[in-house]
């Protein structure tokens, strides 16, 4: 099968890290173009590319059938916009965009143009929460009672020289962990009743948000999404109640420090975690008590380019779909509302 000529709109973090290395490794995608303005780092790891100075010659390139919008994120409505508009499929980095409006609007240009929409939201391939998914669709825990997500880190330090540190829409920590946890709950549980949440600062002299407590009230539990950038001493990263049992995960899926270190994700192993991070399941199956290690699924983030080429290719349906990413930002609105109101917001 032909593969998908692709255009990267940037080569920060997000180009870097993730979406080049996947790109560059998928049989089914060939990275044409890459947006590079100054220092040409992307050139050493991929030689043979073409690096272009400006946003507008992806869009001008015939030849280009997919652009990955991983600007800053503040422009995604617009740029992404300007490439359906040009007639090219589209992957955004995550958030989505800044506004409901903007979500419909995407959407509405991607029908119009019949061209592919989706966000990338890659850690619905993350191994640990793909095992807490196996957990719960296998009913391990009996009725769900209460599910809590932490994502936390320790930078007591403000960044210098990034986007991200300044008060600017899109730098709030809601839009950067937050859409990745609220996308988790999402996929798990679909649409919330309501939301509220406690969003704020931490760190000294910080100007942009760097913690969050946010509930998602559904109709018989809570989901409940935490992040903060000054846990030095993490504890589990998800925190799961039935009325059978307990299931706890510790540690970080370790898919983004392997791309952080140059390794590809065709690589043996890719994915996999140590048995210490593994997760303890405490519960009653069959009338037989359980309590022991569960063996954590391997991640793999090239899943989520599998389903685009599939979708473009051969009109697969989306896994990661425009309308539930429009659904994540009204959580993440309904989220801010609530922190700024104090006040339950309804969904």
């Amino acid at each position: 099968m032909k593969p998908i000529k692709t255009g990267i709109a940037s080569y920060g973090m997000s180009g870097l890290v993730f979406h080049a290395p996947l790109l560059h490794v998928h049989p089914g995608f060939e990275i044409a173009k890459i947006v590079e303005r100054s220092y040409k780092g992307s050139k050493n790891r991929y030689p043979n590319i073409s690096l272009v100075t400006s946003y507008e010659e992806l869009l001008e390139d015939d030849q280009l059938e997919l652009i990955v919008v991983n600007t800053p994120d503040a422009t995604h409505h617009e740029y992404s916009k300007m490439a359906l508009e040009a007639g090219k499929h589209v992957v955004i980095e995550k958030p989505f965009v800044m506004h409901t409006a903007e979500a419909e609007e995407l959407i509405e240009i991607s029908k119009k143009k019949g061209k592919m929409l989706s966000v990338f939201q890659n850690r619905r391939w993350d191994g640990d929460f793909m095992t807490v998914k196996k957990v719960l669709s296998n009913n391990l825990l009996g009725r769900m009672v209460s599910f809590e997500s932490h994502f936390d880190r320790y930078r007591n330090f403000i960044q210098p020289d990034t986007w991200k540190e300044e008060p600017i829409i899109g730098a709030e920590i809601v839009y950067n962990l937050g859409a990745h946890m609220i996308d988790q709950a999402y996929d798990l549980f679909g649409m919330p009743e309501n939301v509220s949440a406690d969003i704020g600062i931490q760190r000294t002299g910080g100007k942009v948000d760097d913690f969050y407590n946010i509930t998602l009230r559904y109709q018989n539990f809570h989901a409940t999404l935490k992040a903060s950038y000054m846990v030095r001493e993490e504890g589990p990263r998800y925190i799961v109640h039935g009325t059978e049992g307990s299931f706890l995960k510790w540690g970080l899926d370790p898919q983004e420090a392997d791309l952080k270190a140059g390794k590809y994700p065709d690589e043996p192993g890719w994915g996999e975690e140590p048995k210490k991070l593994w997760g303890k399941l405490n519960t009653n199956m069959n009338g037989l008590h359980f309590t022991g290690r569960i063996k954590t699924t391997p991640g793999n983030y090239l899943s989520y380019y599998d389903n685009i080429q599939d979708a473009i290719r051969n009109g697969a349906p989306l896994m990661v779909k425009p309308e539930q990413s429009l659904d994540l930002m009204r959580i993440i609105e309904g989220a801010i509302e609530s922190n700024r109101t104090g006040n339950t917001v309804s969904l």
